[in-house]
């Protein structure tokens, strides 16, 4: 099965990185075998240190050669709605990284397009493809904390030398970047709240720089969620029950859970499984989903996504923040 990128930014050489390891540990189903930019020579530069068989100048370029069986879209985040209907145009089954649009609007103008066009599409969140979520859950379904009421969970990076960070016009701020790893960590777990409140700090271009989000649900649960576009963050998250909790270590790529109980002794520790990248999950179930037909990935149902995408959209209206490119949500824009 022959992957195809678009763009060829730093989130590209991860995913080449991961087909690369992929190919040499005997996981052979997905080959990168394209990738194109915004000008050819752009691309080959790519394609020559990645070793990529095929360089576009332009996107259609690489969406109309037919050995192509799926894309992954690695642009920034306000280029993910138009790059997502024009893949859906030739036809071509997506990955698209996360955040899969900027607004529910988009999302769900997305869903529509692809159902109608029996095109399976996907947001390349990897933390709900990766075997520790089923492992977390496992362990909270076990009783061993006994009811989970309470999640925390923060992820902060000093990203402010980042263009896209800082850039209303590319969708920037913390909330979108960052901030959507609390809140799938928490929704993962949790579901879908009933409440939502958010608040921030602003950077100097208006996008946010530190938020603070509070979900809560009618039978007493709550959530609280930090993130941070100018600061380092311990990334931990926990979920506390009535007998005990369980801490994960970096939200954004679980590499350990402990499980402390009612004493504060830690009773269990349990290790993520040897990863390539991490990204290999969410290529696999692709592929998979691809064979089989589907037109979503199971840990990625469209609901969850457009659920997601609907919190941030309020979230980012209580905080005073719209971006430019919000008004990209019709046909008749592109």
């Amino acid at each position: 099965m022959k992957l195809g990128i678009l763009g060829a930014g730093a989130i590209a050489r991860v995913m080449s990185d991961t087909i690369r390891k992929m190919q040499a540990s005997g996981h052979k189903e997905v080959e990168l075998y394209a990738v194109a930019a915004r000008d050819l020579d752009r691309a080959q530069a790519f394609a020559d240190k990645e070793g990529v068989a095929r360089a576009y100048g332009s996107y259609e370029a690489l969406l109309e050669d037919p050995a192509v069986d799926f894309v992954y879209i690695a642009t920034p985040h306000s280029h993910h709605y138009r790059h997502l209907k024009l893949c859906i145009d030739h036809g071509k089954a997506v990955l698209c990284e996360k955040p899969f649009t900027v607004t529910a609007r988009q999302a769900e103008d997305v869903f529509r397009y692809a159902r109608e066009k029996g095109v399976l599409v996907t947001e390349a969140i990897w933390t709900r493809y990766q075997p520790m979520r089923r492992m977390i859950t496992a362990a909270l379904n076990s009783g061993v904390i006994g009811t989970p009421k309470l999640i925390t969970a923060n992820l902060g990076y000093p990203m402010l030398h980042k263009p896209r960070i800082v850039d209303p016009a590319l969708a920037g701020g913390a909330l979108l970047d960052v901030g959507i790893y609390a809140l799938n960590f928490a929704d993962m777990f949790f579901g879908a709240p009933d409440s939502v409140q958010g608040f921030c700090t602003k950077y100097e271009t208006g996008v946010d720089l530190n938020d603070s989000v509070t979900l809560t649900w009618e039978d007493g649960r709550a959530a609280h969620l930090t993130s941070s576009a100018n600061s380092v963050t311990d990334r931990q998250g926990a979920i506390y029950g009535d007998k005990g909790f369980l801490l994960v270590t970096n939200i954004n790529n679980p590499q350990q859970f402990r499980i402390v109980d009612g004493d504060y002794k830690v009773i269990q520790s349990v290790d993520c499984p040897p990863q390539l990248t991490g990204y290999e999950y969410e290529v696999l179930e692709m592929a998979d989903s691809l064979n089989k037909g589907l037109l979503e990935c199971p840990s990625m149902p469209h609901r969850d996504t457009l659920r997601l995408m609907q919190i941030m959209d309020e979230l980012r209206a209580q905080m005073g923040i719209r971006y430019p490119c919000e008004g990209v949500d019709d046909d008749a824009t592109l």
